[in-house]
């Protein structure tokens, strides 16, 4: 393993309500699931919990409610050596649910009820900032206001962070966020709507889509294209698209998979590796969660995390 590194995630936090269903329902249909699972989400903390899997010394900056499901949060984050100095107690709100729907072949439907993740205010990070040592990695996703995530990664690259943002769920981005970001991580899907949205691209190759949306947003990107693996590409870097093969595995639940991919790119770049080897691990890792149920809990821990580092490397 390389040197314990800092990684501060600003991003959210969500009670996973997950039914595994024969099929999806259709319009006013009424259907039974064959299993239901509850348990800890929310693609900030996914993300967090797989680089502290890894060892990173993870901060959480986050807002939960002040009901049960909000001291589960406190609980889990301290039992997954996740510190929690500054996650915010939002006394008007209930904690986030998402309520997720999953077919046999692994494919999901999810709705997210925010709740307190939408108090996650900008001064609430600039006094986590004031706070905060420094750190080697600010990686944020949008399930929290976009205000308070730009008001993060300007203080992150004041600190000489490197910063990285899942544009997932995918929405339209404020005009200085990328300005602020080192790294974009999104899947195909969000890289299309992003295109379509900021510069009216409508290109169907996503080798030429990525290597024309870095080129005009001028940033580093990796996009996850699912069981083909990922794409690599820097457009200040004298080389083309790379794609970082995954291994071929079957499917139980696609559910928390692209944030484990997230959580260990950050971890690895973090560590100083060189960004195919972080996607590499981030490939393994998120390959391994998809053939278990459920998110955080399909993560690799202990002895066979340990396994998929080595026979990766």
């Amino acid at each position: 393993m390389s040197k314990q590194v800092k990684i501060t995630v600003i991003g959210s936090n969500m009670i996973d309500l997950t039914t595994f269903l024969r099929r999806f329902p259709q319009k006013g249909e009424t259907i039974f699931g064959k299993e239901f699972q509850q348990g800890f989400g929310g693609k900030g903390s996914n993300q967090a919990i797989m680089a502290s899997l890894l060892g990173a010394e993870v901060t959480m900056v986050t807002a939960v409610g002040k009901d049960s499901y909000g001291q589960e949060w406190l609980d889990h984050y301290q039992e997954e050596g996740i510190a929690t100095d500054f996650v915010k107690v939002a006394e008007d709100s209930h904690s986030g649910v998402a309520a997720i729907w999953v077919e046999p072949d692994g494919d999901n439907r999810i709705v997210i009820s925010s709740g307190a993740n939408d108090e996650l205010s900008v001064d609430h990070i600039q006094e986590t900032f004031e706070q905060l040592p420094p750190q080697d990695i600010i990686l944020s996703q949008l399930e929290n206001p976009q205000e308070s995530i730009l008001e993060g990664f300007k203080r992150g690259k004041k600190m000489g962070a490197t910063t990285i943002l899942n544009p997932a769920p995918a929405e339209p981005l404020l005009d200085e966020i990328l300005e602020y970001t080192d790294w974009l991580l999104p899947n195909e899907t969000e890289l299309a709507f992003l295109a379509k949205e900021m510069y009216g691209l409508t290109v169907e190759d996503p080798i030429e889509l990525v290597k024309e949306f870095a080129t005009l947003a001028n940033i580093n990107m990796v996009v996850t294209i699912g069981p083909a693996g990922a794409l690599l590409y820097m457009p200040n870097e004298n080389r083309p698209v790379v794609r970082v093969e995954t291994v071929s595995v079957k499917v139980k639940d696609t559910t928390g998979a692209g944030d484990a991919f997230c959580g260990s790119f950050a971890y690895g770049l973090a560590s100083g590796w060189e960004p195919e080897a972080a996607i590499k691990l981030a490939n393994v890792l998120a390959s391994d969660s998809v053939q278990k149920i459920g998110t955080q809990r399909a993560y690799a821990r202990d002895e066979h995390l340990q396994y998929l580092i080595k026979q990766t490397f």
